[in-house]
């Protein structure tokens, strides 16, 4: 049974990216484009711009895991809410929330193509954590 583009996407998003750098030619398009308002400001990355970002977050964070709250898909398009947790080098014993994430993504030949992406730095307000928690 091949894959649905729900599974690519989620299993994307579960791999330990910081670890796994033959995860990005698995699960990303090379053409990939991501579309990424934060409250940094507008950036576009390409396949390379990702990698090296990923390679950058090893240097820092013992850990990245990502809680998945929502996972939708329609035809080739999957729309994906989540947060990213990280243990650091400085405390490996702590886990922390980092930012929240919406991210809709077009795949093409089962791979993740274009993404639209908004992120947010998490806010620490229980409310707000639990709002992000899967049921």
């Amino acid at each position: 049974m091949s894959k649905t583009v729900k599974d690519i996407v989620r299993s994307f998003y579960e791999t330990d990216l910081i670890h796994n750098t033959e995860a990005f030619s698995e699960y990303l398009h090379p053409e990939i484009e991501l579309y990424w308002n934060s409250s940094f400001g507008f950036n576009k990355k390409d396949f390379n711009d990702i990698k090296a970002m990923f390679n950058e977050m090893a240097l820092s964070f013992e850990t990245l895991r990502c809680e998945i709250s929502h996972l939708i898909a329609e035809e080739n398009t999957v729309t994906i809410r989540y947060t990213y947790y990280v243990q650091t080098i400085e405390a490996p014993d702590k886990e922390d929330p980092i930012a929240h994430f919406i991210t809709i993504w077009e795949l093409k030949n089962d791979k993740l193509y274009k993404g639209y992406q908004i992120s947010q730095q998490v806010d620490n307000a229980p409310e707000s954590i639990m709002s992000f928690i899967s049921k």
